[in-house]
């Protein structure tokens, strides 16, 4: 099975007079949709616009896994078990609530911010909170989130270039530049695809591109 969602398809929330512009892929707030509350241990795929000196002010989270990737600008990261940071485009943020954990997201850069925050369900809720951030990861490195039972890689295809997807129960592909095709699938920027029982798969790039692919239990 392979599903397709596209881009314009997502609901969009946010606080425009507050600079700040949301597209949501699956079920968030105050959107609701039945039929599209998670895929496996995907709760959420949110992209995030920030206008210079707009963010989320402090805000509790618990339960669940958090994954952050900077499309593009830098976004500033406090958090109530002290961490303060600053992401960057090809990093990594990798937030586990646990328990419970409050953090503070904001563009305080002079240049408008984009990112992609995937929230994913913990194999077992509680816990301590933790923080991790790679910077730069590589597309040999995929990162692990035991928690989940899922692993991220990160895919950066030049034109004609193809790579194969993970023979997993599930595999989440979410566009994040230029345009790949999957099978007979063309996916563009904010398309994603979900995938399930499928195995032998390629990425096959169209043009330079950029992809995140989730390798996720059944």
């Amino acid at each position: 099975m392979i599903s397709v969602r596209r881009s314009g398809d997502r609901f969009r929330g946010g606080d425009e007079a507050a600079g700040i512009e949301s597209r949501h892929s699956f079920s968030f707030g105050s959107f609701y949709d039945p039929d599209n509350l998670r895929f496996g241990p995907v709760l959420a795929c949110n992209e995030e616009r920030l206008a210079p000196g707009a963010g989320f002010d402090e805000h509790p989270h618990s339960h669940t896994e958090i994954v952050t990737w900077v499309v593009e600008g830098e976004l500033t990261h406090r958090d109530s078990t002290g961490h303060a940071t600053v992401v960057r485009a090809g990093d990594v943020q990798h937030l586990s609530a646990a328990g419970g954990v409050r953090h503070v997201e904001r563009n305080d850069g002079d240049t408008p911010l984009t990112f992609l925050q995937m929230w994913l369900a913990p194999l077992d809720p509680g816990g301590e909170p933790s923080y991790t951030t790679v910077p730069g990861i590589a597309d040999s490195t995929p990162y692990a989130l035991p928690e989940a039972g899922a692993m991220l890689h990160v895919r950066r295809l030049g034109t004609g270039e193809r790579t194969a997807l993970p023979d997993s129960p599930r595999v989440y592909v979410h566009v994040v530049a230029g345009n790949v095709r999957v099978r007979d699938e063309e996916l563009t920027p904010g398309d994603a695809a979900r995938i399930a029982g499928e195995e032998g798969l390629e990425l096959v790039a169209g043009g330079p591109a950029e992809a995140l692919v989730w390798e996720l239990p059944d």
